[in-house]
């Protein structure tokens, strides 16, 4: 319920900023726009570090080898999200995205295949 009810919060100021500030907010709305942006950054990095503190004997146990195809596949997975926009303005561009995509699914599956194995 109170995490419910900080999501409700962050909307509402979202909601209040886009309502004063509009589409041409000028600098104030950038301003807001760039602090609720680190906001979310610095969310989502709490919540990589909890999920990391609450299954690191579950990670360790991958091993060296699929751990790191765990951690190459996200941070692949965070190049290819970040360069979408410029590799899909040319054709070869966008290829090459759907086959670093591609890797990411591939080593996700098999570091999941590798978990589920006694």
């Amino acid at each position: 319920m109170k995490t419910l009810r900080n999501v409700a919060i962050v909307v509402a100021i979202a909601g209040v900023a886009y309502l004063a500030f509009g589409t041409r907010g000028g600098h104030a709305a950038e301003t807001l726009k760039a602090a609720l942006w680190v906001a979310f950054g610095v969310g989502i990095g709490y919540v990589g570090i909890r999920l990391y503190r609450e299954h690191r004997i579950s990670l360790h146990s991958l091993g060296d080898r699929h751990r790191g195809m765990l951690y190459g596949a996200v941070a692949l997975g965070v190049f290819a999200y970040a360069a979408r926009r410029r590799m899909w303005e040319t054709g070869l561009g966008e290829l090459l995205w759907f086959v670093l995509v591609g890797i990411v699914v591939y080593a996700a599956l098999e570091v999941y295949r590798y978990s589920r194995t006694y």
